[in-house]
């Protein structure tokens, strides 16, 4: 039995897409991933799209979207909340209600970041190697919390 994990930011453009895109890969039949945000930018953002596909994600699969759309009555069941926004950058976290385990990963907002394309895709790197080594340590920190496991 896959556990849903909904992966919660703000814009949903950028660090939880990320999130979504590398547990829905590494987290195999473990975990289904999702991702939301309180306040969608309503689309993905161009550069972190860039890199999602340059390793080999269909990013058409993806899409900024409203928490709202796993809050109703046919929304899958979350097992698990991560957060993703960053507090020390002033930032306010979405809450979600109801979930068995939260956790917050604080991440800086790599969309924020200003300069040059390569700059700003090295941002999105960083935050991308970070998430990457937070899934990995998802199954040891998470799986064990879960009531059914």
């Amino acid at each position: 039995m896959a556990f849903n994990v909904l992966i919660l930011c703000t814009g949903n453009s950028a660090r939880s897409v990320m999130a979504e895109a590398l547990l829905g890969r590494k987290g195999g039949s473990r975990f289904k991933a999702y991702s939301a945000g309180s306040k969608p930018a309503g689309a993905v953002n161009p550069v972190g799209a860039a890199l999602l596909e340059a390793k080999g994600y269909d990013i058409g699969t993806y899409s900024s979207k409203s928490w709202d759309v796993f809050s109703g009555p046919d929304a899958p069941k979350m097992d698990a909340v991560i957060t993703v926004c960053g507090n020390a950058a002033g930032e306010t976290c979405p809450l979600w209600p109801g979930a068995p385990v939260h956790v917050h990963w604080g991440f800086s907002d790599p969309a924020a970041i200003e300069g040059s394309y390569d700059e700003k895709y090295a941002a999105f790197q960083e935050i991308y190697n970070a998430n990457e080594h937070n899934n990995e340590a998802l199954g040891e920190t998470v799986l064990e919390q879960l009531p059914h496991t």
